[in-house]
């Protein structure tokens, strides 16, 4: 008998419909199906009535569960793996159990489906060539802090997950932090009283400050204008010194004409204006 095969399932992230025929008839055909909380997937197997045995597999139990699941692989099983909703993967232990099994030289596959990430980013309205998604901010502040800092300055349109009862510190957060941006906060996907709620940090905070938000939330927040950023690049150089400026590329290693050369780049000027600017200094020196 053969190795068996990893499955990536994805789920319904609300609406039942939106599960897949291929999802579907993997799930009734694999040997197991390891789930994040079986007595929530449960209600899914009942309503398209799918008897096949499960196991839990979760972020508390990723690593030592993974063991066991591949090795019931290697004897020939064929493992599906879904979570509590969405693609397996996506901001879930799932990532690891893939990992595991591409060292052991267990195949995997993906079976594409529902994922509120993708799903909230097409609703939004912002851009959608570019993005980055940052899921849930960690709980550490300082490890907060550093992401946020990192988004003050992204270009690219952002998406974070984030639970209805820290939605509106969250946005306060990063309306302190990144200033007024355009957002989208979108609730309850696919479901019933799915909103997307286009407006701005600011107001959004001053909204959910009336009116606390209910289920599970998603934002899509616009990124930094490139020509912004530059601009902005470029004042911060102008407060700094030329001789100062040309010294930190030449501490980096670069010689004196290659350092003016993008210290003129950083402020917008010709190599030779920078060179005169470096006379003038030393001549009133």
């Amino acid at each position: 008998m053969g190795q068996g095969k990893l499955f990536l399932c994805a789920t319904p992230i609300g609406n039942l419909e939106d599960i897949t025929m291929r999802v579907l008839r993997i799930l009734r055909e694999a040997d197991l199906i390891a789930a994040e909380d079986t007595r929530n997937s449960l209600h899914l197997l009942n309503h398209f009535d799918i008897r096949t045995p499960m196991t839990s597999y979760h972020e508390y139990n990723k690593i030592e569960k993974a063991y066991v699941l591949i090795e019931k692989m290697r004897s020939g099983q064929n493992v599906a793996l879904i979570t509590d909703a969405g693609t397996p993967g996506i901001s879930d232990p799932g990532e690891e159990l893939v990992r595991l099994c591409y060292e052991a030289g267990i195949e995997v596959t993906s079976l594409p489906g529902a994922c509120a990430c993708v799903t909230a980013l097409t609703l939004s309205g912002l851009p959608t060539r570019r993005f980055c998604f940052e899921a849930f901010l960690p709980q550490d502040k300082k490890e907060k802090q550093r992401i946020l800092e990192e988004l003050r300055t992204e270009t690219r349109t952002t998406i974070l997950y984030e639970a209805p009862h820290r939605l509106l510190r969250t946005l306060g957060e990063l309306l302190e932090v990144l200033g007024d941006r355009r957002v989208t906060v979108c609730r309850e996907l696919t479901k019933r009283y799915e909103t997307a709620f286009q407006t701005t940090l600011s107001r959004a905070v001053a909204h959910y400050e009336a009116d606390a938000p209910k289920g599970e939330c998603v934002i899509v927040m616009e990124g930094r204008s490139p020509d912004e950023l530059e601009q902005e690049a470029q004042r911060s150089w102008e407060e700094t010194d030329i001789e100062t400026h040309v010294q930190l590329y030449e501490k980096q290693g670069m010689d004196r004409k290659e350092a003016m050369k993008c210290a003129a780049k950083d402020r917008g000027l010709t190599k030779r204006e920078v060179y005169a600017m470096l006379l003038e200094k030393k001549a009133g020196e």
